[in-house]
């Protein structure tokens, strides 16, 4: 499966768990009337939609190029994704630390707390098992990297949203739990500390998926493996003296642009020439699939 493909089908599940989160949570907010459950049903509501969004920008990114754009529109995808980095900040977490304060401020009893435990565990364990798919795809990729390691250097954006939205949802579960407990039996106001933990949470992992995102879009480079591939792709070249310049940007999810300036040996025919850029083209394509555009420019001087 290509890396779109397990990109859509985590989104997907994502979607599908939170959206049954959602509706839970809302339900249990409005009999509990507790502020820690509204704030956690909102947080997955933004979620589902986040997850539509994150869709809209696979689509668009797996587009042809055309006229208009003749490198393709894969960066549709980051710009969706810094999206939904903004939503999660201003629709989930400030949203939940006001309404967190509110409760704070005009406290009211939390009624129903086995309801609500009920669904704060049940949402925990689809959000953790969310969280596990995720896990399970990062080290599919990472090799000898830690997955905070990978997290910092992969170019997917959408399993970086996807995973950085399902952690906070795991920790700001958890924060949930402990403080309708501590509403329910030793103060009120506890409600309200719960909705700023979990506001809190989604505004950090928020700005956190906005500075990571914000690299991509403005044209991050490729993965450094990559320009060691080129590199070894010219020294297999004898014709092919040295790398003077090489430029690598991520174009999109499995999309990267190379412009090479190589300095040629000297007395080779122009045919030469061309029979050495063609075949330094197809090692580079056949060493590193993800290279759709590569621009050669050749170089004489000593």
């Amino acid at each position: 499966m290509s890396a779109e493909g397990h990109s859509s089908k985590i989104v997907l599940t994502s979607f599908a768990v939170n959206l049954a989160i959602a509706l839970a949570k809302g339900v249990a907010a409005f009999v509990s009337g507790s502020g820690s459950m509204l704030a956690e049903a909102i947080h997955s509501a933004a979620d589902s939609l986040n997850q539509v969004l994150l869709l809209i920008g696979l689509r668009q990114a797996a587009q042809a190029p055309s006229e208009k754009h003749p490198l393709g529109t894969g960066r549709a995808s980051y710009f969706w994704s810094f999206l939904v980095a903004l939503m999660l900040f201003f629709g989930g977490g400030v949203f939940s630390i006001g309404e967190g304060f509110e409760k704070i401020f005009h406290p009211t009893p939390v009624d129903h707390i086995s309801l609500g435990l009920t669904v704060l565990v049940f949402s925990f364990a689809l959000e953790g098992m969310a969280l596990l798919q995720c896990f399970r795809q990062i080290d599919s990729k990472r090799g000898s990297s830690t997955r905070w390691e990978y997290l910092k250097q992969t170019k997917d954006a959408e399993l970086v949203v996807v995973t950085g939205e399902n952690f906070a949802a795991v920790i700001g579960l958890t924060f949930a739990v402990a403080c309708v407990l501590a509403a329910k039996y030793v103060d009120p106001r506890f409600d309200g500390v719960g909705g700023i933990l979990v506001g809190g949470v989604l505004v950090a992992v928020a700005v956190g998926l906005a500075y990571k995102v914000k690299g991509l879009l403005l044209g991050e480079r490729a993965d450094p493996e990559i320009a060691a591939q080129v590199d070894e792709a010219a020294k297999s070249d004898p014709r092919i003296a040295k790398v003077l310049r090489l430029i690598t940007v991520q174009q999109g999810p499995g999309e990267v642009l190379i412009a090479a300036k190589l300095r040629f040996v000297e007395g080779i025919s122009g045919q030469e020439l061309t029979e050495s850029i063609n075949a330094f083209e197809q090692r580079v394509h056949q060493r590193e699939p993800e290279v759709k555009w590569l621009f050669v420019e050749p170089d004489f001087t000593a």
